[in-house]
């Protein structure tokens, strides 16, 4: 059980040692929410929820339903329906999937990950490029890692440009969705 209070919030969290940062809220987690200001008009995804951090934080802020959380660990998922529910944020949509494979909606003000950085880069080039398809026009895809060049590329490569924050040993990244097509496409 991990009591937190964040951006003056008290939170409350159930874990689990088969789930990423069992003990502690991740440093890269509460690194990308400095960074990030939520509006009331914001419709949000935290893909790759995990149990529930950021999208349970998002919806204490600006509402239940403008929150939708996913992520393709069946735990992870039973774990962030259960601290939604102690957050009194039950009405969140927490959806299992791999990345967008089962999720339908679109027209995100604001996508949230803290993906798996220490394997390949298919899951976090997935998101990216999904991920741009998925954003409204002038939405933002945030993405904290300990890695900055591939990231900073890829966010360049597909919407542009980047935003990039050093913080506690990580780079958050924020990048907006400015036009319709990929940024390398366009070149073209």
């Amino acid at each position: 059980m991990i009591k937190t209070n964040i951006k003056g919030i008290d939170l409350v969290f159930t874990t689990s040692k088969n789930v990423f940062s069992p003990k502690d809220i991740d440093q890269g987690t509460l690194s990308m929410l400095s960074v990030v200001e939520f509006k009331e008009s914001d419709k949000i995804l935290d893909l790759g929820c995990g149990y529930g951090v950021v999208g349970i934080l998002a919806a204490k802020i600006i509402g239940e339903n403008n929150v939708v959380m996913v992520d393709v660990d069946e735990e992870a998922v039973e774990l962030s329906r259960k601290n939604a529910s102690s957050n009194g944020v039950e009405g969140i949509k927490i959806v299992q999937s791999d990345g967008f494979d089962n999720l339908h909606e679109k027209d995100f003000t604001m996508i949230m990950s803290n993906p798996p950085y220490h394997t390949d880069f298919s899951t976090p080039k997935k998101f990216i490029e999904k991920g741009f398809n998925r954003l409204s026009m002038g939405g933002k895809m945030y993405m904290v890692t300990k890695r900055k060049e591939w990231y900073k590329n890829k966010l360049v490569a597909i919407f542009g440009g980047v935003k990039i924050w050093e913080l506690n040993g990580y780079y958050v990244f924020m990048s907006i969705k400015r036009t319709s097509t990929y940024a390398n496409r366009k070149k073209r």
